[in-house]
């Protein structure tokens, strides 16, 4: 084969006693990403930086659970099987989490930080809606390092190097495979620059922006699953993450429609306390710009003593 994609030689390092896994660093990149422009979408929205960062260390942590509550509730066998450890389904640290778990227990921690904050959870979603799918484009740098989630045989100038190690039965004799963190990761950029644009050109609220975002991922992934060739427990012809996201996908069509006919414009303010909203400060006065004295209220001598004008 003339052409092909190199899979890089390493999947991880060692800084001193500790083992960084380079998948983890693409994960945190995303997260950093996706805060960044989001920060910066909802301040220019009204918010507060402090109040979106509130909603973002709530929905991380909680989206990690989740995500590793959906792997091993769709890899049920490798943790609960003959012969397993059930212990090993809160090992985290030997991989095994799943994007759509971390959707749902994102969601959850977000809700209720929005609760405790007075913060729109739909103004919230559409501001980081395309910070989101940036993350998950980025996050898949990660499968390229571990020569995971590819697809079938590819033998076209596309075609992703795998080591022996870690080609599936069945394929030991193949080397070359379809690249489907590509496939993910260019979809996914695609999608992200579609919101922004989206949302500047019809200036999306009440979470149509998200809905929009849940169609995009949902679709593309619904495709690029039919692809790859890790094992998948199966409902009818479909993998389990097919069906998944072909639901959000359904789900966040039928909600933009919902929302498009019920709601119009964007909200009048993305937090209680943030511009334009109930509770927002009232502004301080400045003291430099009170007014001068005037004949009304005369200003007092510089002399002590001296008696008032015209006295």
């Amino acid at each position: 084969m003339l052409l092909s994609i190199p899979s890089p030689p390493i999947s991880q390092f060692q800084l001193g006693p500790l083992t960084i896994h380079i998948y983890a660093l693409c994960l945190m990149t995303g997260m950093v990403v996706a805060w960044w422009l989001g920060s910066r979408r909802w301040v220019a929205r009204g918010g507060r930086t402090e109040t979106f960062e509130t909603i973002v260390l709530w929905a991380i942590p909680s989206g990690i659970v989740g995500a590793r509550i959906y792997h091993v509730l769709t890899h049920w066998g490798d943790y609960f099987g003959p012969g397993r450890n059930p212990w090993s389904a809160f090992f985290i640290w030997e991989g095994g989490i799943a994007i759509f778990g971390s959707l749902i227990g994102g969601a959850i921690g977000a809700i209720i930080a929005c609760r405790l904050t007075g913060a729109r959870m739909t103004a919230f979603a559409d501001v980081l809606a395309p910070g989101l799918i940036l993350a998950q484009a980025i996050g898949r740098f990660g499968n390229w390092f571990n020569q995971e989630l590819f697809g079938g045989p590819d033998d076209g100038p596309l075609g992703l190097e795998i080591d022996p190690a870690h080609r599936p039965p069945g394929f030991e004799d193949v080397a070359t495979f379809q690249p489907t963190f590509l496939y993910e990761m260019s979809w996914n950029v695609a999608g992200a620059l579609l919101l922004l644009w989206l949302d500047r050109r019809f200036r999306f609220g009440w979470g149509k922006l998200f809905a929009l975002y849940m169609v995009i991922y949902g679709s593309g992934r619904f495709w690029i699953e039919g692809i790859r060739t890790d094992f998948s427990y199966m409902i009818g012809p479909l993998r389990t993450n097919q069906v998944t996201a072909l639901l959000i996908a359904v789900a966040g069509l039928i909600l933009f429609v919902v929302l498009s006919r019920l709601k119009r414009g964007r909200e009048p303010w993305v937090e209680r306390r943030g511009v334009g909203g109930p509770d927002e400060p009232e502004a301080e006065d400045d003291p430099s710009e009170a007014s001068p004295a005037t004949d009304d209220a005369p200003a007092p001598s510089s002399k002590k003593g001296s008696p008032p004008p015209d006295a």
